[in-house]
C-alpha cells in the first residue's frame, strides 16, 4: 500500500477521511475522525491475501493502525460495507488486536445463507458470533460526536450498506466508482442491476456537496492515479452510468451487458468463506495447518 489521502473535516458535523489505496486490490481503506473527540472508525479494511500462495500477511492494515497512532486518533469502531468479494477483511484481526467492536450490515445472514449452499458448508457461518453489531436500514450510531446513519443499499450483494457520517460524508463501497468509471458490478449472488440502480438513486438523493467515497478505483485511460472522493452533484452531473438521469431500463441492460464482459474475481472463492466470519482464518487442523474449501465447476 502506497498511496494514501486525507479529506479535511469541513468545519462542525463534518469528518476528516484519509483513504488508504491497497494497490493488490484497488480497494480503499477509510480511517474516519472526529476532529473534536479524535475517536474513529475503520472502515473495509484489508488483510493482505496472495490467492497463489494463499498467504496472509498484516502489512497493510499495520500502516493505518501506525498512521491512527501518529495522529493520536482513538479508533472505536471496526466497521465493513458488506462481504467483500476481492479482499480478505481486517475486522476479525482488528477486533482482536484492538478489543474494539466491529460490524456490518444485518443481511449478512442471508448472505451467508446462500454461500452454505455454494460451499456445502451447512453449518458454517454464524455473522451474529463474528460481528458484534449487525446494522438495520436506519439504524444510528456514533463515531464520537459525530452521528453515523446507516442506509440500505443493495445491488453489488444483497446486503451491502452505506454510511453517511456527519453532516457530508458518504462511504458507498460498491456502488459509485469515479465519474469517469461509472457504477459496481451487479452479478454476484444476491445482485442485482435492477437493486443497484434503486441505491444510487437513493444516494444521489443526498444534499449535492455531500462527499462521496467509494470502495474501488483502478484509475482510466485519461486518470492513471486513482483517486476514491466525489460529491453527490459530481456524480449526478457526470457519472458515465447514471449521470444526466439515466433511466432505470436503460441502466440495467448496460450493467448488465457490462457484468457479462467482466473475469471472476481470483480471491472471490477464497475470501468469501472467511470474510462471512468477519475475515477470520479457518480454525487450525491437527497438523496445526488451516484449510480452505474450493468448489470446482460451480461457476
Amino acid at each position: 500500500m502506497k498511496l494514501s489521502r486525507t479529506s479535511p473535516s469541513r468545519g462542525p458535523n463534518s469528518a476528516q477521511v484519509t483513504g488508504f489505496y491497497d494497490d493488490d486490490t484497488g480497494s480503499i481503506q477509510y480511517l474516519v475522525a472526529d476532529p473534536n473527540t479524535r475517536q474513529a472508525a475503520l472502515i473495509d479494511t484489508v488483510l493482505s491475501f496472495d490467492p497463489k500462495s494463499a498467504a496472509t500477511n498484516s502489512d497493510s492494515v499495520e500502516s493505518i493502525l501506525d498512521f491512527a497512532k501518529a495522529e493520536g486518533l482513538d479508533i472505536t469502531w471496526i466497521l465493513d460495507t458488506h462481504p467483500h468479494a476481492d479482499h480478505l477483511m481486517a475486522s476479525s484481526f482488528l477486533k482482536k488486536r484492538l478489543g474494539k467492536p466491529n460490524a456490518i450490515g444485518a443481511k449478512v445472514l442471508d448472505i451467508a445463507e446462500l454461500w452454505r449452499d455454494f460451499y456445502n458448508m451447512p453449518d458454517a457461518f454464524d455473522p451474529a458470533s463474528d460481528f458484534d453489531h449487525l446494522f438495520e436500514d436506519g439504524d444510528s450510531f456514533q463515531i464520537g460526536s459525530l452521528p453515523v446513519k446507516v442506509m440500505l443499499s443493495p445491488g453489488h450483494t444483497l446486503g451491502s450498506i452505506t454510511y453517511i457520517v456527519g453532516n457530508d460524508a458518504a462511504f458507498v463501497h460498491d456502488t459509485f466508482m469515479q465519474p469517469d468509471a461509472g457504477t459496481a458490478r451487479a452479478d454476484f449472488p444476491g445482485g442485482t442491476a435492477a437493486d443497484l440502480y434503486g441505491s444510487l438513486q437513493d444516494i444521489l438523493a443526498l444534499p449535492d456537496d455531500t462527499r462521496l467515497f467509494i470502495g474501488h478505483d483502478y484509475g482510466s485511460d485519461y486518470r492513471k492515479t486513482p483517486t476514491w472522493e466525489s460529491t453527490v452533484a459530481e456524480q449526478r452531473r457526470h457519472n458515465i452510468h447514471v449521470g444526466g438521469g439515466t433511466n432505470k431500463a436503460a441502466y440495467i441492460d448496460l450493467r448488465e451487458a457490462r457484468d457479462n464482459s467482466l473475469a471472476f474475481p481470483d480471491r472471490m472463492l477464497h475470501v468469501l468463506q472467511m470474510n462471512l466470519r468477519a475475515g477470520a482464518l479457518p480454525s487450525t487442523e491437527d497438523d496445526d495447518q488451516r484449510y480452505l474449501k474450493i468448489p470446482l465447476n460451480r461457476f
